[in-house]
């Protein structure tokens, strides 16, 4: 029957440890202003991994928006064939635009000179 009192009193002292641990952190959040947030607010989350605020998130969503249409238009200039079931990059139709631009940088005749 003695560690029923003992039990009282270390919860006792337990629940005096909470209240003042409580009371020094608000006294500290208001004093150091402070904002301590929640757990839920800390946890990741897949749209924000870097926890951005709304305009910064915004922007950075449509610069990675921008970005991708970008990296598709690139893509899609690139000439691929199918060979053995893998898709590789046509060197003899990049070689025919090469030659293409060549042709359309050299300067011709102009009104009609010979030369």
């Amino acid at each position: 029957m003695s560690w029923i009192p003992l039990l009282i009193f270390s919860l006792l002292v337990f629940f005096l440890f909470v209240f003042l641990f409580k009371k020094f952190v608000g006294y500290m959040k208001k004093e150091q202003n402070l904002q301590i947030e929640s757990f839920r607010d800390t946890m990741i989350d897949k749209d924000n991994p870097v926890g951005l605020y709304g305009d910064e998130l915004e922007k950075l969503k449509q610069h990675q928006q921008e970005a991708q249409r970008h990296l598709n238009e690139v893509i899609s200039k690139i000439p691929v064939i199918q060979k053995d079931g893998r898709f590789q990059i046509d060197a003899e139709a990049i070689r025919q635009r090469k030659a293409a631009a060549l042709d359309n940088e050299r300067p011709g005749p102009v009104n009609g000179d010979t030369v």
